[in-house]
């Protein structure tokens, strides 16, 4: 059986090599992280039965995922820019979208592996066909290895797709900007108040307030604005009081237990320039390579794209599990069907960001949410 080499230790990344060990297939992981401490890991993610889940249940980490659910994180909540409620979800513990940080996903797979599977410190810089579906990796530290199999998991800016694809990320014309407070019951009451137990959606044609409540009283926001490249380029992110301004000058009349989350926000405001690849990307078969994640479809931000890229890592894992003998047959039934989901999540991604943003702010969002309650209701009840 081929070694597998994977670029990234994501979430992607980091299912497939679990899933290849249950099988009994060696992976290395390269990662150009020093260590999974070097930074924080991002905020909190609902992880769906169909895709998320059963990646963690191909990877034998069900009973890890369930003790690290933030109870209560899944209850959301939309408000208009006065603070009223529009639409109020408590979690009761029935939806099939529980709740996790990021970061402890990340650990419980990182545990799951082999001492060893993962290289931390190993920036790839750069990567050539050798042959026979071989390719040499550099690293910036300048060691350089040869793969059998080789799979980029590394993100939007991929150092493997250009292997495969021309296609580069391009900007969709919408920036989240991302800000933190803690200790908000003691220190922002108003605040907590308003975002409730779980997620909050304050939207407006072409702008919004998203919050999440995270373990330990943070609040994590993302301000959601559509504005051209040149309008966040023109922002001084360098100075927080001055970027803080800024952006909150957007939010002018809005309630202030809402503009609270960007005034008073206790990290440095962060800019998170959407980018997306094309909706259909593909390739054709090129030996002994493939790409999963982000760094194959790259889309906006809709909560699936966590549960997509270890669901991609799982469906790799498990085809290459069926096909020892034959990486090529394992590597075309994973794209092929690959490549089908991601268009409809590209699209469907594409619909969730127009329901937050676009001219039906927020009932667009509040009809799909209410639609999408009553369906998960109409399945338990069968």
């Amino acid at each position: 059986m081929t070694h597998v080499t994977i670029i990234g230790a994501g979430l992607g990344g980091l299912t497939l090599a679990r899933v290849l060990h249950v099988h009994g297939v060696g992976a290395t992981i390269y990662e150009a992280e020093p260590s999974p401490e070097a930074r924080t890991q991002g905020g909190q993610l609902d992880i769906h039965e169909h895709n998320g889940q059963a990646a963690l249940a191909a990877a034998g980490l069900i009973d890890e995922f369930r003790a690290i659910i933030h109870t209560g994180g899944a209850a959301l909540r939309v408000v208009d820019p006065h603070g009223t409620v529009l639409l109020d979800e408590p979690d009761d513990g029935a939806g099939g979208r529980p709740e996790v940080l990021r970061g402890d996903l990340r650990r419980i797979l990182t545990e799951s592996l082999p001492a060893g599977t993962i290289r931390w410190g190993k920036k790839l810089t750069g990567v050539v066909a050798s042959g026979d579906g071989r390719h040499r990796l550099a690293f910036a530290d300048g060691s350089a290895v040869d793969t059998g199999l080789l799979v980029g998991a590394d993100g939007a800016w991929s150092r493997v797709r250009p292997l495969l694809s021309d296609a580069r990320p391009g900007y969709v014309g919408t920036t989240f900007i991302e800000t933190y407070l803690y200790d908000v019951d003691e220190r922002h009451s108003a605040t907590a108040a308003m975002v409730g137990g779980g997620a909050m959606y304050a939207l407006t044609p072409g702008k919004g307030i998203v919050a999440h409540r995270e373990a330990d009283g943070v609040l994590h926001t993302y301000v959601q604005l559509k504005r051209p490249a040149d309008w966040v380029a023109a922002i001084d992110f360098g100075d927080a009081a001055a970027a803080g301004a800024r952006i909150a000058a957007e939010f002018e009349g809005w309630a202030p237990a809402l503009t609270a989350l960007i005034t008073d926000g206790e990290t440095p405001p962060v800019a998170r320039m959407i980018h997306t690849l094309p909706d259909a990307h593909r390739w054709p078969r090129v030996p002994g390579v493939t790409l999963l994640g982000d760094a194959a479809h790259l889309m906006p931000p809709s909560g699936e794209g966590a549960n997509v890229a270890m669901f991609d890592g799982a469906e790799l894992g498990r085809a290459i599990a069926e096909h020892p003998g034959d990486i090529e047959a394992a590597l075309a039934v994973y794209e092929e069907a690959m490549f089908t989901r991601s268009a409809s999540e590209a699209a469907d991604a594409h619909q969730i960001l127009d329901l937050c943003l676009g001219d039906r702010a927020p009932y667009g969002l509040i009809n799909f949410l209410i639609g999408a309650l009553d369906e998960h209701a109409a399945e338990a009840r069968r």
